[in-house]
């Protein structure tokens, strides 16, 4: 029984230690299939990390050449280049838009300068009926990186505000690269009315949604503003009936105060005349007086009574009576 039972227990302390290096083996195993599951994925890593810390470089001294270049040209253009520069970039950023966006829009440059001054650009947009939706004044500003003084934006406010009013424009805005660290510029769309009225400070990378969002905004206003029209219109009408029922009493009462004058003066007048007419009545009648006793003492003359008082007339009517009487025997 004794060795039996030893004979047991060896077995059992085998079989234990059989399962026991099969489990070390099977644990082995799988730290063997970590450990190169760990280095493939090191090496995968360390590869990729390669990989993105070249294109990184790559994209470093891409960026430095860029850098570099536009230093180089920006060291060659004058002061005058470099702000046409920022024009040329806006206008062909427009011109792209133009055909598709802004079909009715005009955006020129602003050759007049009769009043002293001329911003940059001018648009304006009209709707089918001739009526202006918006108009913006643009003033492009740049300065090269080798300039001895340093502008600030808003040292061109004045002046940019001075052009929006002489060119009759809604808006001003300015295009700016000025100023490049300046996070209040950097932020976008800037605006500044509470120094100048509707006035407005963009990065030229604004250019565009500047001028979609400010004439989005008055094509919502236009329904707005044709409702304010109507209603200010029919006000209108109602003074204009008012100052009309006004001027046509204020005529009326001057015109017959007028007529009453002129009537009064023609009765005056009449009068006037009635009493002349009836003195030259009374002088006309006095003429017809002295007229009918004149006639009456020309009835009254006779030979006789032109001779009574004559004898030499007398005689001679005498002797021409006798003449005549001898020669009608």
């Amino acid at each position: 029984q004794k060795r039996a039972f030893e004979t047991e227990k060896q077995l059992a302390v085998q079989q234990a230690r059989s399962a026991l290096e099969r489990e070390r083996d099977a644990l082995a195993a799988q730290v063997k299939l970590k450990d190169a599951e760990k280095c493939q994925a090191t090496s995968a890593l360390k590869e990729q990390l390669a990989i993105e810390l070249k294109a990184k470089d790559d994209i470093i001294a891409y960026k430095e050449g860029e850098i570099e270049r536009y230093k180089d040209m920006k060291a060659r253009l004058s002061t005058k280049l470099v702000g046409e520069s920022l024009e040329q970039h806006c206008e062909v950023e427009f011109n792209k838009l133009r055909a598709t966006a802004f079909p009715r829009a005009y955006f020129e440059k602003d050759n007049d300068a009769s009043e002293g001054s001329k911003g940059d650009f001018i648009f304006r947009e009209c709707d089918e009926e001739g009526n202006e939706i918006v108009s913006i004044m643009f003033e492009m500003k740049n300065e090269s990186d080798e300039s001895a003084y340093r502008h600030k934006n808003e040292e061109f406010f004045k002046k940019l505000d001075a052009d929006r009013a002489k060119k009759g424009c809604e808006y001003a805005v300015l295009v700016t690269l000025l100023e490049p660290e300046s996070e209040l510029y950097n932020q976008g769309i800037v605006d500044v009315s509470y120094r100048f009225e509707k006035m407005y400070v963009i990065r030229p990378q604004f250019f565009i949604p500047m001028i979609s969002i400010l004439r989005n905004a008055a094509l919502n206003s236009m329904a707005y503003k044709a409702e304010l029209a109507v209603v200010r219109n029919q006000n209108i009408d109602i003074t204009n009936f008012e100052e009309s029922m006004e001027a046509f009493k204020a005529g009326f009462a001057r015109n017959y105060d007028l007529a009453s004058r002129k009537f009064q003066t023609a009765i005056d007048e009449i009068d006037k005349t009635i009493l002349h007419l009836q003195k030259t009545k009374e002088a006309l009648m006095s003429s017809e007086n002295n007229l009918r006793l004149a006639n009456n003492k020309a009835q009254d003359l006779t030979i006789k009574r032109l001779t009574r008082k004559n004898p030499t007339m007398k005689a001679a009517f005498e002797a021409l009576k006798a003449e005549q009487e001898e020669d009608a025997s």
